[in-house]
């Protein structure tokens, strides 16, 4: 399988067609009506509004392919035609958006909840915000070969996924979800090959001992071993240490409640903090120094 994963880089491809994914049934036309473009064809439509566990990869032969859930596009689904209509929703508002803007943030519930945040801490900036709560990396690459981003011209690309596909993580193994977000990088690449792409590591989540927290950081550190930085307009943003306490607990000032979202007042301030550096030197055209990969000791 890392073999054929291998075979996926940073794009530098004009062509708005779909890329090929790591799963050649999908590839071939076998799963999904179809591949790319807006507006959905009626059986487009209506494939995508069955259930996702309908949709996975290996379904349509039958077989569980769990490796594959990551790395093959996939519409989300809440039932009925709820994420659907989120998504018409932003391709209406990128519709309206066309042309130049200063960054696009693509993502899921995290990136959604900027809300009032982005608007404070950079107010002179243009932004398009696509993300979906509840995404996975495989519900972002059918976005963004579905009218997600069509016709947006973004200077920097801002990503952070993966996060909902921890709860999968069993099933689906790391490298998997390490993978499908190097494909939703790809993926930026090749519809936008003059852009920035800053990939932001997901931040930890819940508690140290707890699955989901010590599998974001296998994904994370997975994520270091694919040399994304290789291509000087990629960086990785990892602000992991600013966010737990010396125990590995979060600071709690930075997250809600639930121990997953971000507070308004802490935690995105921090990550408008730790952002903004990034966002100042590729709007000014500078060299951007590689990020130092981190060690998160994995609890036992």
């Amino acid at each position: 399988m890392k073999t054929l994963f291998a075979m996926f880089g940073c794009l530098a491809s004009l062509s708005v067609q779909a890329l090929n994914y790591p799963y050649a049934p999908y590839n071939e036309g076998k799963m999904d009506p179809q591949k790319s473009g807006w507006p959905l064809t009626e059986d487009e439509r209506n494939y995508v509004l069955l259930p996702e566990h309908d949709r996975r990869p290996g379904r349509e032969s039958l077989q569980h392919r769990p490796t594959m859930w990551p790395v093959v596009p996939s519409a989300g689904y809440w039932g009925g035609t709820s994420w659907l209509d989120a998504h018409m929703s932003l391709v209406k508002t990128v519709q309206a958006s066309k042309g130049p803007t200063d960054v696009l943030l693509v993502g899921d519930s995290i990136t959604m909840q900027w809300g009032a945040a982005w608007t404070k801490y950079f107010p002179s900036l243009r932004a398009v915000n696509i993300g979906i709560g509840g995404d996975k990396t495989q519900n972002v690459l059918w976005r963004l070969d579905h009218g997600g981003v069509e016709g947006l011209n973004p200077r920097i690309v801002l990503l952070l996924i993966g996060n909902n596909n921890m709860f999968f993580a069993p099933e689906t193994g790391i490298d998997p979800a390490a993978q499908g977000i190097k494909l939703c990088v790809d993926n930026l690449c090749d519809k936008f090959p003059k852009a920035s792409v800053i990939v932001v590591k997901m931040f930890p989540a819940y508690e140290p001992r707890n699955p989901f927290y010590e599998n974001i950081k296998k994904v994370n550190a997975a994520l270091d071993t694919l040399n994304l930085e290789a291509n000087p307009k990629i960086r990785l943003l990892d602000i992991w240490e600013d966010m737990v306490n010396t125990d590995g607990t979060l600071k709690k000032e930075l997250f809600t409640p639930d121990n997953i979202h971000l507070s308004q007042d802490g935690g995105y301030r921090l990550y408008a903090e730790k952002l903004k550096p990034l966002l100042e030197a590729f709007l000014a055209g500078k060299d951007v120094p590689k990020s130092a990969p981190k060690a998160h000791i994995i609890s036992r």
